[in-house]
């Protein structure tokens, strides 16, 4: 059984997918066999495995970061958009169907069948995993049934690292608020928070860093230089 370890984000864009990629080849360059894992992705630019099989293009960097071949079993669920509130279903690289996003939400819970196999065959033949949440860990309207944020965080027993985009503005107040709005058992699984995307003098920054580890009770992980 793998090591497990999450990348969960404040928004969408904070850039979870380049960090995962980062700990895959960390991971790697250490002499672990790794592998990435996001339950769900919503993309529409994705990837033909060798077996002619449709994934996330996201998992596809993440696995050359760590050497590997890209499978499905990375990414089992992947949603494509085709409409403002409907996508086209790919259960482990295959279409489903196309279904519109209140009859997904409520159809979803039997897909976990097909996430958890799939991760853990990854678990059977890796040392780590490398797990990527989606949006935010703090949707509650869709907290219910979650198997791509906490919810698989726990499914995996992974510790998580949450990463704030400091570049759009605000990743004090989303750092903060995303961990407020979590479940007390779900905070004590956030590790420590990551600030990425960062531009200017690091030295200005450091008394915010000291400010939100003591409202938050987590530790800053490191910040990340936007590339």
């Amino acid at each position: 059984m793998a090591k497990a370890i999450m990348v969960q984000g404040t928004t969408s864009n904070a850039g979870k997918s380049f960090l995962a990629a980062a700990l895959c080849r960390i991971f790697r360059q250490d002499g672990w066999r790794v592998a990435p894992f996001k339950s769900q992705n919503m993309a529409l630019n994705s990837f033909i495995t060798n077996e002619g099989l449709e994934m996330g293009r996201a998992q596809v960097m993440q696995a050359e970061a760590a050497g590997i071949e890209p499978s499905v079993r990375m990414n089992p669920i992947l949603l494509k958009p085709n409409s403002d509130a409907g996508s086209q279903v790919i259960v482990n690289g295959e279409v489903l169907g196309n279904m519109g996003a209140a009859e997904y939400y409520r159809y979803k819970k039997n897909l976990l069948p097909d996430i958890m196999k799939a991760y853990r065959s990854l678990s059977d033949e890796y040392d780590v995993v490398v797990l990527e949440g989606a949006g935010s860990p703090a949707e509650i309207n869709l907290k219910s049934g979650d198997f791509v944020n906490m919810g698989m965080a726990k499914l995996a027993g992974a510790p998580v690292l949450l990463c704030g985009d400091i570049d759009r503005g605000g990743v004090f107040a989303s750092l903060y608020g995303t961990i407020k709005l979590l479940e007390p058992d779900e905070q004590k699984m956030v590790k420590a928070m990551v600030i990425n995307k960062f531009r200017g003098d690091l030295e200005i920054l450091r008394p915010g860093l000291s400010m939100i580890e003591k409202l938050a009770g987590i530790p800053v992980a490191g910040v990340v230089p936007c590339l």
